[in-house]
């Protein structure tokens, strides 16, 4: 069975995005930048794949993206309805009027039954919860693992990585890396 991953950027005080949805005050470092293509190839929008080297390269890792509204946009406000044309794509929102692209499927309602389908689905990789935080808040109970690419820098305020009501479910580290500026990439899986 397929894994639901959410895969995801956070700043050390557990926020993905700023206020207006932010993401570029994250801190690079080039061995992290070059761990990251290397093991998550997909995870790079299909318009810049090219450019950075990985217009070729197969999927590693997941071969669905799953979306909320915030995390579709700032591709559909330059144009890109399919930001990650080599996987399927969902986007997750009861108030988009709808897609304009036959590659990308509108999910109105019930995101845990969609994922609970698609795990029995046979593919080639899992399912990969790109954001945001009410999307990931909603899919707490099917998240069957964590990658967080925690960056050394605190936001102050924005959008959680998880959002919604106080549902604690523990999880343990099973694999953490750090790259040169601090920055680190932990794998967490759920307990019991």
């Amino acid at each position: 069975m397929r894994k639901l991953v959410y895969y995801v950027a956070v700043s050390i005080d557990g926020f993905i995005a700023g206020p207006s949805g932010e993401f570029d005050f994250y801190p690079e470092a080039p061995d992290m930048v070059e761990y990251l293509r290397a093991e998550f190839p997909e995870t790079m929008p299909s318009h810049i794949r090219p450019a950075i080297g990985l217009a070729d390269t197969p999927n590693k890792r997941f071969d669905t993206v799953l979306m909320g509204l915030n995390s579709y946009r700032p591709g559909l406000e330059v144009g890109l309805t399919s930001p990650y044309a080599h996987l399927k794509q969902y986007v997750v929102s009861s108030s988009l009027p709808e897609i304009d692209d036959p590659a990308v499927t509108l999910v109105r309602s019930d995101p845990a039954a969609l994922v609970r389908s698609l795990k029995e689905q046979p593919g080639e990789g899992d399912l990969w919860l790109c954001g945001g935080g009410l999307l990931a808040g909603a899919l707490m109970p099917e998240i069957d693992e964590l990658v967080l690419k925690r960056y050394p820098v605190v936001a102050g305020g924005g959008v959680p990585a998880f959002a919604g009501g106080f549902r604690p479910r523990p999880f343990a580290p099973v694999e953490m890396l750090t790259f040169s500026h601090g920055g680190t990439v932990t794998t967490y899986r759920p307990v019991g």
